[in-house]
């Protein structure tokens, strides 16, 4: 985890507005997510291998480097496989979800707070019944918990090519649920118009 948490902000897109390392903790996974696609040439198949170490941000993997949190560029993934293969932990897995990488260790965390019969994950959290792992409502609140965006600059914090049918239907929806409000309440339509967080939207 150590490894990977150091390596998210190494190796993060800083030029995405809004763009940020999280960490997601679920029942039965823990998740690692990082604003940015894979530099080119890479892909989450090739990091369980092998492979060529592509320099993001040279300057922060330098301090990193200095400070010893790192070892040798290119081989931080393959050492995380390597430990958790010796705790007997299934390596991790790599994705590239929306324009964010994301590492996910799957391990039982609700069996390690509370010891007990293995928790069944719930049906909307199964990978299979739900294409990313992270709701677009929790994206979408967790880009507006830093500030005022507009539909065009939530866009681009998600990591999406422009505002799609499903972010409109979702913005409208939070809308209508008190989560979130207009900056400019009296005029909707406004092309200066942006979203915030409401206290509703703070509640976990």
């Amino acid at each position: 985890m150590r490894e990977i948490i150091v390596n998210a902000p190494i190796h993060r897109d800083y030029t995405i507005a809004g763009g940020a390392v999280s960490l997601a903790n679920f029942d039965d996974r823990v998740e690692v997510w990082s604003a940015g696609k894979f530099p080119s040439g890479i892909t989450p198949e090739s990091l369980k291998h092998a492979h060529l170490s592509v320099q993001r941000n040279p300057i922060i993997a330098d301090v990193f480097h200095r400070a010893g949190l790192i070892e040798k560029w290119g081989r931080g993934t393959n050492r995380v496989a390597e430990m958790c293969r010796a705790a007997k932990v299934a390596p991790p897995e790599f994705a590239e979800i929306t324009g964010a990488a994301v590492v996910t260790f799957r391990v039982l965390v609700a069996q390690a707070v509370a010891p007990g019969p293995r928790p069944e994950s719930r049906p909307e959290s199964r990978p299979e019944s739900r294409p990313e792992s992270v709701s677009l409502e929790e994206r979408i609140l967790a880009a507006l918990s830093r500030g005022p965006l507009s539909k065009s600059e939530l866009a681009r914090a998600l990591g999406l090519k422009g505002v799609s049918g499903q972010l409109k239907k979702m913005v409208t929806s939070l809308l209508a649920r008190g989560a979130i409000e207009f900056t400019i309440p009296d005029k909707p339509g406004s092309r200066l118009q942006k979203y915030r967080r409401t206290r509703d939207g703070e509640k976990p």
